[in-house]
C-alpha cells in the first residue's frame, strides 16, 4: 500500500476531493492510504503560530521553517526505511508532467508539502527531495497543487483504475501524443455519427484509425 502524507494549514480542503470517485476506491481497495497533517498541530506558542513578517521586509507573511521542518519530520518517522520522497508544491519548482507521475507513483511513501501566505522560509527546502510546479501561474496556497499530484499518482497505482492497460494508453504516456478521440451511444447523436471504423470489428483497421487520430503537442 502506497502511503500519501499531506502537510497543509487546510486540511479539510482535501476532504471532498480524497473521499470522490477514484480516490475514494483506491483507499477503499487498500492502494493507498492518505494521511493529513495539520500544520497547526505543530505551530509555537499557545497560538500555534505558524508565521511570521519576512525579514528585509515587504508584503505578507511568510511560514516559519520551525513547524514546517518539524512536520516532516514526523510525517518520516512514519515510515522509515521506505522508498520516500519529500516534495514541496512550489512555482519555481520543476514543471509536473506524466513522466514525473510515474516516477512517483513508484514510490511507498510520498509527503507532500504546501505552502501558503507570501511562501516559506527558504531553509525548509534542506528537508525536501524536490520542488513541483504545476504550471507557471500563482495560486493561493499548495493545496490545489497537491491534489492534482494525488489524482494523477494514484490512477497510476497497479489495480486502481480496473483495467490493465487503461492508465499504459492515455494522453502523455507517448512523448508529446495526446489521446485518440472516443465515441459511444448513440451511433447517431443529432446528425453526427460515430466513425464506421469504429463499427465495423476489424480491430486492426481500428488500431491503425486511433493511431491516426493522436494528435501531437506542440
Amino acid at each position: 500500500m502506497m502511503k500519501i502524507q499531506i502537510i497543509t494549514l487546510f486540511p479539510e480542503m482535501f476532504e471532498g476531493v480524497l473521499n470522490t470517485s477514484m480516490l475514494r476506491k483506491a483507499q477503499q481497495k487498500k492502494l493507498v492510504d492518505y494521511q493529513l497533517i495539520n500544520l497547526r498541530d505543530f505551530g509555537l506558542g499557545r497560538r500555534k503560530t505558524v508565521d511570521d513578517t519576512p525579514y528585509g521586509g515587504g508584503d505578507g507573511m511568510v511560514l516559519r521553517p520551525e513547524p514546517l521542518v518539524e512536520a516532516i519530520e514526523a510525517a518520516k518517522q512514519k515510515t522509515k526505511n521506505k522508498k520516500q520522497k519529500t516534495i514541496l508544491m512550489t512555482p519555481r519548482g520543476q514543471k509536473f508532467n506524466q513522466a514525473k507521475a510515474r516516477q512517483l507513483a513508484k514510490l511507498d511513501n510520498l509527503i507532500l508539502v504546501c505552502g501558503h501566505y507570501e511562501g516559506y522560509d527558504e531553509r525548509i527546502t534542506k528537508f525536501i527531495d524536490e520542488q513541483i510546479s504545476i504550471g507557471d501561474y500563482v495560486l493561493t496556497g499548495g493545496e490545489l497543487p497537491a491534489m492534482v499530484v494525488i489524482d494523477a499518482v494514484t490512477r497510476l497505482i497497479p489495480g486502481v483504475l480496473g483495467g490493465e492497460t487503461s492508465a499504459e494508453v492515455e494522453s502523455f504516456n507517448q512523448p508529446g501524443v495526446i489521446e485518440y478521440p472516443h465515441y459511444t451511444r448513440p451511433e447517431d447523436f443529432r446528425g453526427m455519427k460515430v466513425p464506421k471504423v469504429l463499427l465495423s470489428g476489424d480491430h486492426a483497421k481500428i488500431a491503425k484509425w486511433r493511431k491516426s487520430r493522436q494528435k501531437r503537442v506542440l
